[in-house]
């Protein structure tokens, strides 16, 4: 009988590849950990994420991509960039419809088998000090509420880690070494998540 393996595509910017963090130390890379640890049998998670991508760069990026057909499960985490450089939150929204649209596509049509995370709340850092991090935070709720409602309408699970990050303004463990992205510690509370809502699904 052949073991069967799942596999996992996880789509985002600097936080889904784990930025100032080493790579096994990635939420990806911990959910197959704690997941193999379980007893189920998964592939390496493939990553496909850069470092100050926004959702149209990504978009970009995947449709110039030979990516598997298909995943058993797939992760989406996008958004910061585009609050970053202060992109109108009515593009990010097509956009992100895209996008999430092509993580159900990958999940084989099964939105079921498909994972929003949030996008962490970066005004509350050192990396923020002289800017307006109630603006900030306010801006990436908007941003969030497109993702959430987005992610709903279609059958996908959304997951808010934005709350977790907001916790690094009174504990700087919970931030890596840059003092922008977030520690090992903090991926591992996403990944739990995440790891709840495979267990459910599989």
């Amino acid at each position: 009988m052949t073991r069967h393996y799942f596999s996992y595509l996880a789509l985002g910017d600097s936080y889904t590849i784990g930025e100032s963090v080493p790579l096994h130390e990635g939420f990806p890379y911990q959910v197959v950990q704690i997941l193999r640890k379980k007893g189920l049998h998964f592939h390496a998670p493939e990553v496909v994420a850069k470092t100050g991508w926004t959702s149209f760069e990504l978009a970009d990026h995947i449709l110039h991509t030979q990516l598997n057909e298909q995943y058993d499960f797939v992760s989406l985490l996008i958004g910061v960039n585009n609050q970053y450089r202060g992109l109108p939150v009515a593009d990010f929204r097509e956009e992100f419809d895209y996008l999430l649209k092509k993580a159900i596509h990958f999940a084989g049509n099964k939105p079921e088998r498909v994972i929003v995370l949030s996008i962490p709340d970066w005004g509350i850092t050192p990396f923020a000090a002289g800017k307006d991090s109630k603006a900030i935070s306010e801006a990436i709720d908007n941003f969030n509420q497109v993702c959430e409602e987005g992610t709903k309408k279609l059958g996908g699970h959304f997951i808010n880690i934005t709350a977790q990050t907001r916790m690094a303004k009174d504990d700087s463990s919970l931030l890596a070494s840059d003092q922008l992205h977030y520690s090992a510690k903090s991926h591992a509370v996403w990944a739990e998540q995440v790891v709840k809502i495979i267990e459910k699904t599989i």
